[in-house]
C-alpha cells in the first residue's frame, strides 16, 4: 500500500530516509550511556548556535556557557524580532519549515525547523503513535483542530490534510447542529483515530452522553483518541472514554519544539528524550529535583536553524521519582507560568486550580457546556459560560459563595452566558486569562 503521508514529507524536501536512521540510532544508545550521549548533544547545538547564529551569539554575550546551568532561559518575549534575523548561517525562509504559535501564552511567535530537524520529529511522533496503532500512513484521521476562513488558506489546508490522511472538523461551529453534522460524519467515514483539542472533543462528548450514543458504535473502525493542547481533567477523561467507546491517550507538546510527552501503552506520560531535553527548573533557573514541580524548560537537540535552548514553554510540571535520562516521566502537568490570580490582599490563586473548582460547581448543574474565566481586575473576574439556559440566582449565589472561601471574600463576579464561546484564531479555549499586569 502507498506511503503517503511519507511521500508528503519526501517531496516536500523532507529527508525521511535519513531522519528514520538517525532516531534508530538514538534509539540504540544504551540506559547506561544516555546522560553522556544528551550531554553531547547539548554541548554541539550550543555551540553549532554560537558559532553560526548572531541572533543567539548576542543573547548569550560573554556568559561562560561550559556549565550548563550558567547558560540563560529563552522566553518567547525574546523572540519579537523578525525570523530571519533569528535563522542561522545557511538557512534563509526558503529552505525551511515555518509555522507560528498560537499566542496562547501572551506572545505569538513564527518560529523555524530546519528540514531534517522537522523530518527527525514527524518520524518520532509517527513511532509514538504507533503504541496505539496508528499508522500515518493508513490510518484516517479525525482531527479537531482550528482552520483559516480566508478561502484561499482553507483550500490549500485541505490539500495538505488529504496527503496527510485526515479529515478537519470546523471547530468554530460546536452548537448541537455543528456537532449533529460531525456525528453524521462519523457514521459515513471509516475513521481509525480521533486527534485535537481536548475542550472541543469534551464538546462532542457531551452532546453524545445527551443523546445516550456511544461513538464507536457508529464508527466501529475507530481505535483511539488523542487529545492535546489543553489540559485533561480527570472527569473529561471519564466522560470521553464513556461517549468514545476508545481509550483517551494524553499528548503534551509545543508547536515550536516537539511532542513534549505522550502517554504509552500502560497510560505512563513519556517525555520525549530522543529529541529533546526536559528540565524543571525553580524561579531562579536552578534545576529542581525529581518529584519537585516547576517551571518546564526544553532544549531543541537537533533544530539547527533555529535556536531552541533551554527554552521557556510557558507550564509547570512535575517529572517523576522514577525517572532516567533515556525515559523520563512526566509526572504531573499543572498549569502554564502566566495563569495565576493574583488577588487584592497579595494572595495568589493558580488559574487551573480556580478553573477546576469552578468545573466542579458547572458539572453539578449539567447545564453549563463550557466556561472561561477572566480575571478584568485585582478584585474583578468574569465567567463567561455556554448554555441553553442561564444561571439561577441561587446558583450564581452558591458559586460565588465557594469562591470566597476558596480565595478572599470582598471580590466581584460578572456572570455572562453566551450560546458559543468564542475560541482563538487557531481553535483553542483559552480557560483562564489574567488581564492585571502585576501578575508573575
Amino acid at each position: 500500500m502507498f506511503d503517503l503521508f511519507s511521500f508528503a514529507l519526501k517531496i516536500n524536501g523532507f529527508p525521511i530516509e535519513k531522519a528514520q536512521r538517525q532516531l534508530s540510532d538514538i534509539l540504540a544508545v544504551s540506559e547506561e550511556n544516555y546522560t553522556t550521549y544528551v550531554e553531547q548533544k547539548k554541548r554541539e547545538i550550543v555551540d553549532f548556535h554560537l558559532k553560526n547564529n548572531k541572533f543567539y551569539k548576542d543573547f548569550i554575550g560573554e556568559i561562560d556557557t561550559f556549565q550548563w546551568e550558567n547558560i540563560p532561559v529563552l522566553k518567547k518575549s525574546d523572540f519579537q524580532i523578525p525570523l530571519e534575523k533569528r535563522l542561522s548561517i545557511g538557512y534563509n525562509k526558503k529552505t525551511v519549515y515555518i509555522n507560528s504559535t498560537s499566542g496562547s501564552s501572551g506572545d505569538p511567535m513564527v518560529f523555524a525547523k530546519d528540514k531534517f530537524c522537522h523530518a527527525l520529529i514527524w518520524t518520532n511522533i509517527m513511532r509514538r503513535f504507533a503504541w496505539h496503532g496508528v499508522d500515518f500512513n493508513h490510518s484516517y484521521q479525525a482531527r479537531f483542530y482550528g482552520m483559516p476562513l480566508d478561502f484561499k488558506a482553507n483550500k490549500i489546508l485541505r490539500f495538505k490534510d488529504f496527503l496527510s490522511n485526515r479529515y478537519r472538523f470546523n471547530i468554530f461551529d460546536l452548537s448541537a447542529s455543528g456537532i449533529e453534522k460531525i456525528i453524521a460524519k462519523f457514521k459515513q467515514k471509516k475513521f481509525t483515530y480521533i486527534n485535537g483539542y481536548t475542550s472541543s472533543i469534551v464538546l462532542v462528548a457531551r452532546h453524545l452522553k445527551e443523546k445516550n450514543l456511544v461513538l464507536k458504535n457508529l464508527c466501529p473502525s475507530l481505535k483511539v483518541c488523542i487529545v492535546t493542547s489543553e489540559m485533561l481533567f480527570e472527569d473529561d477523561k471519564k466522560l470521553l472514554e464513556e461517549t468514545l467507546g476508545v481509550p483517551i491517550i494524553n499528548e503534551y507538546g509545543a508547536s515550536e519544539l516537539d511532542v513534549i510527552a505522550f502517554e504509552n501503552q500502560i497510560g505512563v506520560w513519556t517525555v520525549n528524550a530522543e529529541t529533546l531535553f526536559v528540565e524543571i527548573l525553580d524561579e531562579n533557573n536552578k534545576p529542581l529535583p525529581l518529584g519537585k514541580e516547576g517551571r518546564i524548560v526544553v532544549t531543541n537537540l537537533y533544530n539547527k536553524a533555529h535556536p531552541f535552548i533551554r527554552y521557556e514553554v510557558g507550564d509547570y510540571g512535575i517529572l517523576d521519582e522514577k525517572s532516567t535520562a533515556k525515559h523520563p516521566i512526566l509526572k504531573k502537568l499543572t498549569g502554564r507560568t502566566n495563569d495565576v490570580a493574583v488577588l487584592p490582599s497579595g494572595k495568589m490563586a493558580p488559574g487551573m486550580t480556580f478553573y477546576s473548582i469552578t468545573k466542579k460547581l458547572f458539572g453539578d448543574e449539567g447545564n453549563v457546556k463550557e466556561f472561561t474565566i477572566t480575571q478584568i481586575q485585582s478584585d474583578t473576574f468574569e465567567i463567561q459560560y455556554a448554555s441553553e439556559v442561564a444561571l439561577t440566582t441561587d446558583e450564581i449565589n452558591r458559586i460565588e459563595k465557594v469562591f470566597t472561601n476558596f480565595l478572599e471574600p470582598n471580590l466581584k463576579y460578572i456572570f455572562t452566558r453566551k450560546n458559543l464561546l468564542q475560541r482563538n484564531k487557531n481553535g483553542k479555549l483559552k480557560q483562564f486569562t489574567s488581564l492585571v499586569k502585576n501578575t508573575p
